[in-house]
């Protein structure tokens, strides 16, 4: 199988401010526990600043990849001769397909600090899912991705 002729790889970071209020919440139980001395502060600045931080680090780790015939998504792996086509979302269409014209049936990568998106058509008559909404900040990049792989994971395609 050959590789997609322009791979994709993103990963949806969480934004700077909520790093910043990591630390705030760090800093709110070292507060909290400096009645019980300044070792318990410390501990408490130190292990709420690293709780939230991982937490933080955790919800900005998914990854966003085209490659190998395949889009990876979260979780979600789907093969790009099941998708159709992309759909480029600004910041007004985006919020519009997560809310009321969303459908339960899809599958939805949110992040709400990135406002724009790529709703992508699944094609496979065998998976009920009807498309698939990414939250990306180069959705024009994405779309291109796609369609190159789309092209090279066609029968005949050199």
């Amino acid at each position: 199988m050959q590789l997609s002729a322009q791979p994709y790889e993103e990963r949806l970071t969480a934004p700077r401010s909520w790093w910043l209020i990591s630390l705030l919440i760090g800093v709110s139980v070292g507060l909290i526990l400096l009645p019980l001395g300044i070792l318990p502060m410390l501990a408490g600045l130190a292990g709420g600043t690293a709780v939230t931080a991982i937490a933080v680090s955790s919800y900005g780790s998914v990854r966003i990849r085209v490659a190998g015939g395949l889009l990876i998504a979260g979780e979600a792996r789907i093969p790009v001769t099941a998708l159709g086509e992309a759909q480029v979302l600004d910041a007004e269409e985006a919020r519009a397909w997560r809310t009321y014209k969303a459908d339960t049936r899809a599958f939805l990568l949110l992040r709400a600090y990135i406002p724009t998106a790529l709703r992508v058509e699944v094609t496979d008559p065998e998976d009920p899912t009807p498309y698939l909404y990414l939250s990306t900040r180069e959705p024009e990049r994405l779309a291109e991705a796609l369609r190159a792989a789309q092209a090279a994971a066609k029968p005949g395609a050199a």
